[in-house]
């Protein structure tokens, strides 16, 4: 089985850490070989984080090699957009179309990137929704990057079981519930649009 390398690209305070952990929960569980690597430098401040996971029979390295991501989870839409170079021609994009605005855009000194953002989703095979809307219509908008990870769920070779046993794994019991609801809510979003 060849890699498959998912990229999630937010700012701090987000859950990235989270979000990398249910994805490793999973495929672990499946009894493949992972290996993850969060980049969270800024993360207290609100400023640019990362994660990689890559999936398959035998992996060496967290690191995804430049141009082969297959899926990029966007949970800040700028922030994925600083990644389209690094996507594979057939990439999938999932992206949160929640913006928040760094300082110097809030300052004035730059606008933000909406119309190359839209030229990105263009390009690639793409789903752009509200998260914060979806998950919060199911109980908890802090579980939106559960429901994008639901969205993403079709192009991973982990079973339903697998993804509700992993959710299980990596939240507190109290949360497990609506986790496991937007999850559900978020793969059956992508299962209506036109991304699967």
């Amino acid at each position: 089985m060849k890699a498959i390398n998912v990229l999630i690209a937010g700012i701090g305070g987000q859950g990235l850490v989270m979000t990398t952990e249910l994805i490793c929960q999973a495929a672990f569980g499946e009894g493949y070989d992972i290996k993850s690597n969060d980049v969270i430098g800024l993360a207290q401040r609100g400023g640019r984080v990362w994660g990689s996971v890559r999936i398959g029979k035998n992996i060496y390295s967290p690191n995804i090699p430049e141009g082969e991501v297959n899926l990029l989870l966007g949970i800040e839409p700028m922030e994925a957009l600083r990644w389209q170079f690094d996507l594979k021609t057939e990439a999938k994009i999932l992206l949160n179309q929640h913006q928040v605005y760094p300082t110097i855009v809030q300052q004035e000194q730059a606008v933000y990137p909406e119309k190359e953002i839209q030229q990105m989703l263009e390009k690639f095979d793409s789903l752009a929704l509200d998260a914060f809307k979806e998950a919060r219509e199911c109980g908890n908008e802090k579980a939106a990057n559960t429901l994008m990870v639901g969205g993403i769920s079709h192009f991973l070779p982990i079973s339903e079981e697998g993804w509700l046993k992993a959710i299980k794994r990596t939240y507190p019991e109290k949360l497990q519930a609506v986790n496991e609801k937007v999850w559900k809510k978020g793969r059956d979003i992508a299962q209506q649009s036109e991304f699967v």
